[in-house]
C-alpha cells in the first residue's frame, strides 16, 4: 500500500532503499521537490540530454523515496515481475510509438508531395490579398495537424516570404498567424507527441483528446490571431533576403535529392480536396469510434466502427491513402516512398525516448508513494486540478524550454492526483489540454522554437520576444481558460 498522507510518522513500505531523506509525507514531498529541481539543473545548467536527465532523476527519486534496487530494475534472473523502469517505459511507448511513427510518415508524404503549397495557394486565392494573413493562419492550422512544428516552418516559410514581399507589409503580419496555427496543432492535437503521450499516461481515448483539442484550440488560436493582427501592424520587420535565397537553394536541393531517389511527381499540383481528405480521414475515424462507444450498444456495427477508428488502424489507412493518392498515382516509385518514409523517422527517436523516460518518472512517483503524498497535499491546498496542472506545466516550460518535457513531466505528477476520482474521459481530456496549454507558455531564449522563429523570419531577439513570445502566451492562457470553462460544464 502506498504511504497515506494521514500517517506521516510511518515509513514507506519499501525496503532496501539506499536513501530516505525524512520520514513520512514530509520526506516524500522533499524528495519530489528536490527531484524536480535536479531535473531542471541537469537540463538547464549541465545541458544534459532530457532523456538521460529524466531517467537519471527517476532512478534517484525512486532510491531516495525508499524503493529497492529490485523494485526499480528487477532481478538479474528476470523473474515474472516486471521492473518499475521497464513497466513505465514500455507502458507509455506501447501506445505512443506507433501513433507518432505513423503520423510522422504521413506528414512527410504530405510535405514532399507539395500538399502545403497547394493548401496555401488555394486559401490565398480564396481569401484574396486583403485577408492573406487569415489564409496563412488557416494553412498553419490545417497543415500543422500531420507535421511537426519545425517541419511546418521549414516548408511554409517561403510562402510567407512571398506573401510579405508582394504586399510590402511586415512579415509578422503573415508569419505570426501561421505560427499560431502550427503551435496550436502541435500542442493540442494528435498525432503530435505531447497530447498523444499525455493521453497514454492518463489512459484517455484519443477521440476525446481530438474533440477537446478542437474545442479548446480553436478559440485559443482565434485569440492568438487577433494578437498577431495587432502586432503585425505595429511592428515592421522586413522580409529577410538571405533567408529567401537560402529557401530557394534548399528547395532546389530537395528537388535534386528527390529526383536522385526516384521521386518524380507529375507537374500537375495535388488537388486540395485530396490533401484535406487525407488529413481529415484519421481524425474522423477516431471520433466516430469514440462516439459509437457512447451512442451504440455492443454490436457488430459498433465493433466495425471501433476497429477502423482505432488510432493504429485509422492512421495506417490515412498513410496508405497518401501513398497511393500523393505518391504512386503521381509517378512515385515504391522505392521513393520507402526512402521518404524512412528518412522521416530519423528525428523521432529522441522524442520517443523523452516520452518513455517521462513514463518512467510517472511510474516511480506512483510506486514510491510520492504521488499519494502529492495528491493529499494538493487536495489540502484546495486548487482545482486543472489549474494546478496548467501552473506546473507553465513552470516547467518556462524553466527548461521543451514543451514535450513539460508535458510528460507534468502528466507524471498530475495523473495520480486524479486517480480514483471517477472523472470522465472528457474531463481528463480537458486536464490534458490544460497541461498542453501550459507547455507552450512564454517561449523564450531557452526554447529552440524561439530561435527557429527568429532566424527563419529575420526577427531580432527583442522583436521576437514582443511578437512570438507574447503570441505563445496568449495561445496558452486562452487555451487554459477555455479548458477550465469547459471543465465546469463537464
Amino acid at each position: 500500500m502506498p504511504l497515506a498522507a494521514d500517517a506521516p510518522t510511518e515509513a514507506p513500505p519499501h525496503t532496501g532503499g539506499l536513501l530516505l531523506l525524512l520520514d513520512g509525507t514530509a520526506g516524500l514531498l522533499t524528495v519530489a521537490a528536490l527531484g524536480i529541481v535536479l531535473l531542471l539543473v541537469l537540463i538547464i545548467k549541465v545541458r544534459l540530454q532530457p532523456f538521460v536527465a529524466l531517467l537519471g532523476v527517476s532512478i534517484a527519486v525512486g532510491l531516495a523515496a525508499g524503493l529497492s534496487v529490485t523494485e526499480l530494475f528487477g532481478t538479474v534472473q528476470k523473474s515474472a515481475a516486471v521492473s518499475m523502469i521497464e513497466s513505465g517505459m514500455g507502458g507509455i511507448l506501447g501506445h505512443v510509438a506507433i501513433i507518432i511513427g505513423l503520423g510522422t510518415m504521413l506528414g512527410a508524404i504530405l510535405e514532399v508531395s507539395g500538399g502545403a503549397e497547394v493548401l496555401s495557394s488555394r486559401l490565398l486565392h480564396l481569401f484574396g490579398e486583403r485577408r492573406a494573413p487569415l489564409a496563412m493562419g488557416l494553412t498553419g492550422l490545417i497543415f500543422g495537424i500531420p507535421v511537426f512544428f519545425d517541419v511546418g516552418i521549414f516548408v511554409l516559410a517561403p510562402i510567407v516570404y512571398a506573401a510579405a514581399k508582394r504586399s510590402g507589409k511586415s512579415i509578422l503580419l503573415y508569419a505570426m498567424p501561421l505560427l499560431a496555427g502550427l503551435s496550436m496543432t502541435h500542442a493540442f492535437l494528435p498525432p503530435h507527441p505531447g497530447p498523444v503521450a499525455a493521453a497514454g499516461l492518463f489512459e484517455v481515448d484519443l477521440g476525446w483528446v481530438i474533440l477537446m483539442g478542437v474545442l479548446v484550440g480553436i478559440p485559443a488560436v482565434l485569440a492568438a490571431w487577433a494578437y498577431a493582427a495587432w502586432i503585425g501592424k505595429r511592428l515592421f520587420v522586413a522580409v529577410p533576403q538571405d533567408m529567401v535565397e537560402a529557401a530557394e537553394e534548399s528547395k532546389a536541393a530537395v528537388a535534386a535529392e528527390q529526383r536522385a531517389s526516384g521521386v518524380t511527381p507529375r507537374e500537375t499540383p495535388v488537388a486540395l480536396g485530396t490533401v484535406l481528405a487525407i488529413i481529415g480521414t484519421p481524425l474522423l475515424l477516431i471520433l466516430l469510434a469514440t462516439f459509437s462507444s457512447i451512442a451504440l450498444d455492443p454490436s457488430t456495427p459498433r465493433s466495425v466502427i471501433e476497429f477502423f477508428g482505432h488510432p493504429f488502424v485509422a492512421l495506417t489507412i490515412a498513410l496508405l491513402l497518401a501513398y497511393y493518392l500523393l505518391g504512386i498515382r503521381r509517378g512515385w516509385s515504391r522505392h521513393s516512398l520507402e526512402t521518404v518514409s524512412t528518412s522521416s523517422l530519423k528525428p523521432v527517436g529522441n522524442i520517443l525516448l523523452v516520452v518513455g523516460a517521462g513514463g518512467v518518472f510517472g511510474a516511480v512517483l506512483k510506486g514510491s508513494g510520492i504521488a499519494d503524498a502529492l495528491a493529499d497535499t494538493f487536495n489540502d491546498v484546495g486548487l482545482p486540478v486543472i489549474l494546478l496542472a496548467w501552473l506546473i506545466s507553465v513552470v516547467l516550460r518556462v524553466a527548461q524550454g521543451s514543451a514535450t518535457v513539460a508535458i510528460v513531466t507534468t502528466a507524471g505528477i498530475v495523473v495520480p492526483l486524479v486517480e480514483g476520482q471517477g472523472l470522465s474521459q472528457a474531463h481528463l481530456a480537458l486536464i490534458i489540454m490544460a497541461i498542453s496549454a501550459g507547455s507552450i507558455f512564454a517561449s523564450h531564449v531557452n526554447d529552440g522554437g524561439f530561435w527557429m522563429v527568429a532566424k527563419y523570419f529575420g526577427i531580432s531577439e527583442r522583436d521576437t520576444l514582443k511578437s512570438w513570445t507574447v503570441l505563445e502566451s496568449v495561445l496558452s492562457v486562452a487555451g487554459f481558460a477555455m479548458a477550465a470553462l469547459l471543465s465546469l460544464v463537464m
